[in-house]
């Protein structure tokens, strides 16, 4: 069935579609009989073709469904309408950090504070189930105009693994971001928390300074970047920023896990003990009604 011609899934009514990417939809949709908006994920081309797409689908519900928190999307429902398999989340309408950046720093810089804190207190709590993301990035973190924060996109999280099963696992398919991928993530080893807490400080470092700590013109320039270069620090490109959050930063994306700080819960102890800005931005001016 094509996508174009879907009006509900279920008993979702399908309002707007708010992200494609490749077979995969979400929409903004409304249940009639609970008059309460939802957010449908469904994947509506070729399913048995994109049998790795409903997997991951399948995933994000599993592991969403087990990490109820104020910091990370809900998840209610996993169907399958029509031969077309959709999960049901929490609405939540906001744009991504990365959309955020792209606006312009100065106009979230007030906020920063708060959408640092919030999106560490998520991924911290998703930790404490046992659970890695893989693939955290500016794009995965929602942020609402108040500075509100809702982790998204569980579908490449695995379980943390431990002792013997640590030691017997088989290497990982590389899967991610390059810009934002640890370098035990990169040469396909077990990763566990410290492998998201470099991927955070890459978020947290181009939400800082508008750009990711390494570009490259090909693949394997970036990666490499990640494997073998620091990125400019954070103080010489704004001084307003903290040499303690900068320094914070710089740890997490230390190329040896064992250097960077041991979990989420570590930073959030040191960011509460410090602040980002030497002086906190104040909000953008509001242009004057016509």
């Amino acid at each position: 069935m094509a996508s174009q011609a879907l009006s509900y899934i279920g008993p979702y009514r399908l309002l707007n579609s708010v992200h494609t990417s490749g077979p995969t939809k979400i929409w903004q949709a409304f249940h009639d009989g609970k008059q309460e908006m939802f957010g449908v994920k469904a994947v509506v081309k070729e399913p048995r073709k994109h049998r790795s797409q409903v997997a991951l689908l399948r995933r994000e519900f599993d592991v969403g469904q087990k990490v109820g928190h104020a910091r990370i999307i809900r998840f209610f429902e996993y169907g399958l309408e029509r031969g077309i398999p959709y999960v049901v989340m929490e609405w939540f309408s906001a744009p991504n950090m990365k959309q955020r950046i792209r606006q312009g720093n100065d106009q979230i810089a007030y906020l920063v504070p708060t959408i640092v804190e919030q999106a560490a207190e998520g991924l911290a709590y998703l930790h404490h189930q046992k659970w890695v993301h893989r693939d955290i990035k500016p794009d995965n973190f929602l942020v609402a105009d108040d500075g509100t924060v809702k982790l998204i996109d569980l579908g490449l999280a695995v379980r943390v693994r431990r002792g013997l099963g640590r030691l017997f696992a088989l290497r990982s398919k590389v899967q991610g971001t390059r810009s934002y991928m640890s370098p035990e993530q990169i040469r396909g080893e077990v990763v566990d928390e410290r492998s998201d807490v470099y991927s955070f400080g890459c978020t947290m470092y181009e939400l800082l300074s508008g750009t990711p700590p390494f570009t490259g013109v090909s693949a394997n320039e970036l990666l490499n970047k990640h494997l073998k270069t620091s990125p400019p620090t954070l103080e010489a490109i704004d001084a307003n920023i903290t040499p303690q959050f900068a320094k914070l930063v710089r740890r997490c994306m230390a190329k040896d896990p064992n250097a960077r700080p041991e979990s989420l819960n570590e930073f959030l102890r040191e960011v509460r003990m410090h602040r980002v800005f030497k002086s906190v931005p104040p909000p953008p001016q509001q242009a004057p009604a016509k």
